[in-house]
Parts: structure tokens; sequence; C-alpha cells
């Protein structure tokens, strides 16, 4: 490993990705550690993962939420002939371990991560962007709790028609699949995805991994098992919450991020007072969003 990337000390490598590998380095003028994610170009096919380092920084550098990942600065590298040869990323490095590493322990931890990882969501789509690519290893929760979301080189303005199908297929949404108009409601099936498969360790059928097997190519929600049947510590609340995110029409997932907040939020209050029946209050919401979260089993 290089002792020096640009005028940075390297640390510690952190992980690869596709063409890219991450780095904790130190400024040696200020003492700041940070995350530096480097770009080596092999070939001309290697220019479109450039080009999405290009996109995450100018998407990134206009954060400020404690549960989304900001980057500082952008190096590209050219050669002789001005072509793009490296490129290099510092970003805020994020201390802990992303949820395919280590994920939650039990419902209250899944709940806690994923009314955080709404939270950020939420801040981007105030920003006019969709993240485009949730899932477990974009989450990072550290081990305090705390949680941020990374990798922002498939985000883009909500309403993008995307050039070529783009996501990763476990989790990715039947309109990234069919390339229409990606929208808030997308990262809300990323989100139920990624949600899913934390909370049973199974991953959802998607229109992409159905096309690829060569089976029909309509998904019914109906095929998908709910949640609380393959983990019994899951509460309907949270169960019925997933299926309406997953779900293959738009229409039928919640509207947005606060919309899952509350919901999430919802299924931890019920979770909290089955624990300690009597010492929660009831919160003040409608009696039909009540209705979603009562008769949840006990969770251990």
């Amino acid at each position: 490993m290089a002792q020096k990337l640009l005028h940075y000390d390297v640390l510690e490598r952190l992980g690869e990705g596709a063409r890219s590998t991450i780095y904790s380095v130190v400024d040696p003028a200020t003492k700041k550690t940070y995350a530096l994610k480097h770009v080596l170009r092999e070939g001309p096919k290697d220019l479109r993962f450039i080009e999405q380092m290009e996109a995450e920084f100018e998407i990134s550098r206009q954060f400020n939420h404690p549960n989304l990942r900001k980057s500082f600065e952008l190096k590209i590298n050219k050669t002789m002939l001005l072509k793009v040869a490296e490129a290099f990323l510092l970003m805020e490095l994020v201390d802990g371990k992303t949820l395919d590493i280590r994920p939650p322990s039990n419902i209250l931890d899944v709940l806690d991560t994923f009314i955080q990882t709404a939270q950020g969501l939420k801040a981007m789509h105030q920003m006019g962007y969709v993240h485009c690519d949730l899932k477990p290893n974009n989450i990072i929760r550290s081990d305090k709790g705390e949680v941020k979301i990374i990798d922002f080189g498939q985000s883009c303005r909500i309403g993008t028609v995307k050039e070529r199908i783009q996501g990763t297929p476990d989790f990715i949404a039947p309109e990234q699949v069919s390339r229409r108009p990606v929208t808030i409601q997308t990262d809300v099936f990323n989100l139920g995805a990624t949600l899913y498969w934390t909370c049973t360790g199974k991953h959802i059928p998607t229109l992409y991994t159905v096309n690829k097997k060569g089976e029909n190519s309509f998904l019914l929600d109906t095929r998908i098992d709910a949640p609380a049947d393959l983990n019994p510590n899951v509460p309907p609340a949270l169960s019925n919450l997933i299926l309406e995110m997953i779900s293959t029409r738009v229409q039928k997932r919640p509207a947005d991020m606060d919309a899952v907040v509350t919901r999430l939020e919802l299924a931890k209050h019920v979770v909290l007072k089955q624990i300690n029946p009597g010492a929660i209050p009831t919160p003040n919401v409608s009696e039909h969003a009540l209705h979603d979260t009562h008769e949840g089993p006990a969770v251990k």
C-alpha cells in the first residue's frame, strides 16, 4: 500500500468498490483525517466510474446533514495527451461498519437505523436529489448507533431518466429497470428492499433478477413473503410498511420519507410499549395510523 496519495499520509485501506479503493488518510499539515476514494482508469469503460465520482462530488459537497456523508474535494489527473488517468475524492471519514458487515442486532436497532436513514434521504429529496442505490453496504452504522448514507455516484435529480439501467440487482426498483423517471418513491423502494433484507436475511425478487432468470417478467407483490412470516420478531406494523415500500406500483408506496419515518416511529413505539407496558405514552397520531401498529409480538 502506498504511503502517500496526493499529499495525504495513508493510514489504512478501508475497502474496495467498482474500480475504486477507499483509504483513511491524514493531512500532515492540519492533522485532520479523511476518507479518500481513488479510481484508476485502466480502460475506456472505466471512464464512467470517474464520471460517477464527479457526480458524487457535485451532489455530496452540498450536504450538511448528520446522516449524509459530505465530500470536500475532487482531483482528476490527466496524461500528457489530456486523457483522464485517475481521480481522487476527499470525503468525511465515517467511523463504523456497513450493514452488510454488521447488521443491527435487534428490532429496536433496526428501527433506529432506518429512521435515521430515512431522515438522510429526506434531506436529499428536499435538495432535489434521489440516491438511487440504497442498499446495506451504502449505510454505515457506528458503535453508538449513528448512521451515515454513503456512495452518491448514481444519485441524480428527481425525475431523471437514466441512459442505462443503474442500481443493484437485489434492491433495484422496477422503474429503474424499465428506465422510467426516478423519483422519491424510487428511494422508498430501495430503502424498503434494504429493510426487508435487514429484517429477514433474504432478498426480494426484483424485475432485474426475475428477468435474468428467464422467468415471467411480471412481478406479483403477493408472491413476496411478509417479513413477519420469516421473522416473528418483526411487528406487523413494520412488516406491513415494508411490503408497501416494495410495491411494484409506485402509487402504492408511501408518498415520501416523512410518511416512512412516521410509520417507523409508530412501530418503534409499539415495540417499546411491549417491552415496558405502561411506561410509554401513546403518541398523538390518527386512529388509522395506530390501527396499523397493533398486535405485534414481543421482541426478544
